[in-house]
């Protein structure tokens, strides 16, 4: 929980030996609202749902799909339960300087690259395969797209993973979102030449100059300096607190019920990500999976999505030729989605909301054609671009993040034109 700062000590930074304490708010944060009963029928139905999808992949597919599908349904469960998100997190650093958000995603970044660096460094795998890093190029592409990205997430309202388990949490303004995200990365799988060869430099891993034991020194000092940084600007600009959801009451309920810490969300997320990579040889993704939805429904309607030059491309023929229930990104977005239903039903808010604004909807599908065009151009989001690049010890992971602050900053001056707020430093919360 924050706490408000010592009287006569608004805007002072946080002492050395307090680093570990919570940076000061301008007021305490508000006590959790009590748990409302659990949703029965949402409950029942997505457990179904996943029980029976994960049934059929593991018969149809084999062990390999079916313990990814359940991987995804794990990370969906805790990504609901400890509300981890990367766009509010962003906005409440812009908007108020509130760093909580920022620096739980430190932690989730510094326990990933500490497990990634064991698992790649000692080629540990399973089925066969070998863990490799998440590294890109280092050009235009890369600073446009994460800036397009960030612009739309504040305008859909959710990022690549707070999208997938909205969704499944049956928030309807997030499934307009899903939808443009859909249509965005299609359009720019289509569009595959105009961005492809722009000027760009091979990308840049630590591991290669300085080994995996040096590659995650640096990635921990660089996240260390983050949080110092973050610290001082929440002192200084005294924000309001982040809101607390509500939360059943004892320790074991929370467990199935929520809510969870997001310093909780942040070390079950990194363990979940690195079993990825474990079972799969590559880093947890999410938006790849939107390109070959669309392309592939585009292949239903009677188009050719197959002859397009980012099919032909090799990296990603191999996913278009085989069927979505089998393709690893694809099995883990639809496993967070039952996920996040199962953990919104047992915390007692699932529910679809109706009466969305036209502006809005709007801000929702335009928001999602951004971030689709953005993840394909940046060669990820904010799970395959800035946490999977970030705990790789790529270089590109680091500039995908410096330009969405950028188009965060953009996006926040954007929202009121849609109707949509941002926190104010005379917030309740934030």
């Amino acid at each position: 929980m924050t706490t408000a700062p010592p009287a006569g000590a608004a805007g002072a930074p946080p002492r050395t030996g307090a680093l570990l304490t919570p940076a000061p708010t301008r007021t305490p944060a508000p006590e959790a609202e009590p748990a409302p009963p659990v949703r029965r029928t949402p409950l029942v139905v997505a457990g179904l749902i996943g029980a029976g999808l994960t049934a059929y992949v593991w018969s149809a597919n084999g062990a390999k799909p079916g313990i990814l599908l359940l991987l995804g349904i794990a990370l969906g469960f805790a990504l609901f339960h400890s509300r981890f998100g990367f766009t509010s997190a962003w906005r409440q650093l812009i908007a108020v300087g509130n760093g909580t958000g920022l620096r739980a995603h430190a932690l989730l970044l510094g326990t990933t690259a500490t497990l990634f660096a064991l698992l790649i460094g000692t080629g540990t795998g399973l089925f066969g395969s070998v863990p490799a890093p998440s590294a890109g190029p280092l050009g235009v592409a890369l600073l446009v797209g994460a800036f397009l990205f960030a612009i739309g997430m504040q305008l859909g309202g959710a990022c690549a993973s707070g999208t997938l388990f909205a969704v499944g949490s049956g928030q309807s303004t997030i499934v307009l979102t899903l939808g443009g995200f859909i249509a965005g990365s299609t359009l720019a799988a289509w569009q595959y030449n105009l961005w492809r060869d722009l000027p760009a430099f091979d990308p840049v891993l630590f591991s290669d100059h300085l080994g995996w034991a040096g590659s995650w020194a640096v990635t921990m000092v660089l996240l260390a300096v983050v949080v110092l940084v973050s610290r001082r600007v929440q002192a200084r600009r005294n924000p309001p607190p982040v809101g607390t959801p509500p939360s059943a009451r004892t320790t074991l309920a929370r467990v199935f019920r929520g809510s969870w810490t997001l310093w909780a969300g942040a070390l079950a997320l990194a363990v979940l990500g690195a079993g990825v990579l474990l079972v799969s040889g590559g880093a947890w993704g999410i938006t790849s999976a939107f390109a070959l939805w669309g392309s592939k429904l585009v292949g239903a309607l009677g188009g050719s999505p197959e002859h397009w030059a980012f099919w032909q491309d090799p990296k990603n023929a191999a996913s278009y030729a085989g069927p979505v229930l089998a393709d690893k990104t694809s099995l883990t977005d639809l496993g967070i989605m039952i996920g996040a239903a199962v953990a919104a039903a047992a915390g007692g808010v699932w529910k679809l909301h109706r009466g969305l604004p036209a502006r809005t909807a709007l801000a929702a599908v335009l928001g999602g054609i951004l971030m689709g065009v953005g993840a394909r151009m940046a060669g990820g989001c904010n799970i395959g671009a800035y946490l999977a690049g970030i705990a790789s010890g790529s270089l590109h992971g680091w500039i995908w993040g410096a330009a969405a602050l950028v188009g965060t900053w953009v996006g926040l001056r954007l929202r009121p034109s849609f109707g949509l707020g941002n926190p104010k430093p005379g917030d309740g919360v934030c």
